[in-house]
């Protein structure tokens, strides 16, 4: 079997933020990073070359297979910071309708820049998505 493309590396976080090349996204990396620390109480990591994610759990596939992946996670993106969620959690539905600018996919929320959405909300659905996910992988 092979190996999954994006695995937990020993990279460093802060230098992976401080090289990004515009100085916004940078700044709205480390609200985001600070906002995910606080909801998982846990280190971050990098996952594969670009993605920020703390703890982990083993994702199961609709087709059975098994890999590992972040809890929570953020990748900053040339279009924007996609952000990865719980897809299985079903009560963000409320919270988009009041977080702003945005765009999503089933695991993914879409922010160009943290000034078009409201922090507070932005909070909420990452911690959200954190407890259930701890929840659903005891």
């Amino acid at each position: 079997m092979a190996e999954p493309k994006t695995q937990k590396t020993n990279a460093s976080v802060e230098d992976f933020i401080n090289a990004l090349p515009n100085e916004q996204t940078r700044a709205d990396c480390f609200e985001i990073l600070k906002m995910m620390k606080q909801a998982t109480k846990a280190e971050p990591a990098m996952w594969g070359s670009n993605i920020v994610g703390f703890d982990e759990y083993i994702m199961t596939y609709a087709n059975g297979k098994q890999l590992p992946w972040p809890i929570i996670a953020f990748a900053p993106r040339k279009q924007n910071i996609t952000v990865y969620v719980e897809p299985n959690f079903d009560g963000y539905a409320s919270q988009l309708k009041k977080l702003g600018k945005h765009s999503k996919s089933k695991v993914c929320l879409y922010i160009k820049k943290l000034a078009d959405v409201d922090k507070k909300v932005l909070k909420e659905i990452i911690t959200d998505s954190v407890k259930f996910t701890k929840m659903m992988n005891k």
